[in-house]
């Protein structure tokens, strides 16, 4: 299939002002011949992965693989909640990356990965062998005791059913109702996310549940991102409908009372936004690659994002541990580093030494108005590790309508960078 041959350079010319590209890429000699990657997981990462991989290594063989036909987006999935987006509006096909970048799609799903052999067993029967295997299978949640139904407590932190199945819970409880939403421990998927969640919730609430109360229950003792905003919005803008309550962690569930149990007491609520601890796919652990954060999440090497127990095995975005946020735009970013050091590697050279990544967030603060994020993160020899820069990191003073309509745009930009 033909597909456009295009230098890294002029990729990064013509994207780095919408902020999707890390900031250096070199050239590289001749690639080794027939090489071959298997990406485990199309979300955001494995997406990016395979198409940049395509467009920089065009004689690299490349498959994605993933159970579903097509990735729905996390990112804006809360508008679903307040009937301002669909979730077929955040659906993605891989159409794209298999007419015109030539990546080989598979619907199906990964049994077993043999890491030494480079080799993936999938439910179908197959088995693929491939020179180097990356992993973006994104997250997976902490069970939680006495939660036998998860939809009766929806976390709708994947998009999809859940989220469907929250919204029609919100529609139907009554004005003078309340709405429970638990926040996790760190480290979990978009720091900012659950409590711009709270906030949509809460103006959505002033509008359509007149009566109604939001209790936050954070497991943190602070907001963990965007404290003078989330404060501003939570105690002022949003102060008669928000009770915040900090270092309150659920320990068991009860839907048919509809009760949390948590370290702080219980708590009862018309609909419960339950969202667990968070940690990696579950093939990253079965492939025993977890091994960072308390065996959450698996320990990379940033310069190509390689295990760091596994050599020819990467793994990208929410699965693995880095001193980045678990973010979209994030994982976009790690999965341009982890392609250009892939073809450097099959061009027998050594990763860029100095990576540069960069990610930007909106939050919403009101269903019209949203708040903004921005983080340049370098690579430091010293401690291995990806540290933001201070002057090339900030957030937004206040939120605006203006910051609503780029958060739109910047997000068109996203996706098609991954999907098209």
């Amino acid at each position: 299939m033909s597909h456009p041959t295009l230098n890294r350079r002029q990729w990064l010319m013509a994207a780095a002002a919408a902020g999707l590209l890390p900031l250096s890429y070199a050239q590289t000699g001749p690639l080794k011949a027939n090489a071959r990657v298997i990406i485990i997981g199309g979300g955001m990462a494995g997406t990016t992965l395979a198409k940049y991989l395509r467009l920089w290594g065009t004689n690299i063989d490349v498959t994605l693989i993933d159970r579903n036909a097509k990735y729905t987006s996390n990112i804006m999935s809360s508008l679903v909640l307040t009937g301002q987006r669909t979730i077929t509006s955040l659906q993605y096909a891989y159409t794209t990356l298999k007419q015109k970048y030539g990546v080989k799609v598979l619907t199906d799903e990964v049994l077993a990965v043999d890491p030494a052999g480079k080799k993936v067993t999938l439910a179908s029967g197959k088995v693929l062998v491939a020179d180097r295997i990356v992993m973006a299978p994104g997250i997976s949640f902490d069970p939680v005791p006495g939660l036998t139904n998860p939809l009766a407590m929806p976390h709708a932190w994947q998009a999809g059913v859940q989220t469907t199945t929250l919204r029609q819970q919100l529609l139907a409880m009554p004005s003078n109702g309340t709405v429970v939403m638990s926040i996790p421990k760190v480290p979990y998927r978009c720091p900012p996310g659950p409590y711009e969640r709270a906030c949509l919730l809460a103006d959505w609430l002033k509008k359509n549940k007149r009566q109604a109360k939001l209790l936050v229950l954070d497991a943190n003792p602070d907001f963990v991102t965007e404290k003078d905003n989330f404060s501003n919005a939570f105690f002022n803008l949003h102060g008669s409908v928000i009770e915040y309550r900090t270092n309150t962690e659920v320990l068991s569930a009860d839907a048919a009372s509809m009760t949390l149990q948590t370290t702080t007491g219980p708590v009862s609520g018309n609909v419960i936004n339950l969202i667990p601890r968070q940690r990696c796919g579950p093939i990253v652990a079965a492939t025993g690659l977890a091994n960072a954060t308390e065996g959450r999440f698996a320990g990379v090497s940033v310069l190509n994002y390689e295990s760091t127990v596994s050599p020819g095995v990467h793994i990208i975005g929410d699965s693995s541990a880095t001193t980045q946020p678990k973010a979209g735009h994030i994982a976009n970013q790690e999965a341009k580093v982890c392609a250009d050091a892939i073809v450097r590697a099959f061009a027998g050279e050594q990763p860029d030494p100095a990576p540069v990544t960069n990610s930007a967030c909106f939050s919403t603060i009101t269903m019209t108005q949203a708040s903004w994020l921005e983080a340049v993160f370098q690579y430091d020899p010293v401690t291995r590790l990806m540290t933001p820069v201070a002057n090339a990191s900030g957030a937004s003073i206040g939120w605006s309508g203006d910051n609503f309509d780029q958060m739109n745009t910047w997000f068109k930009a996203l996706m098609a960078d991954s999907f098209a």
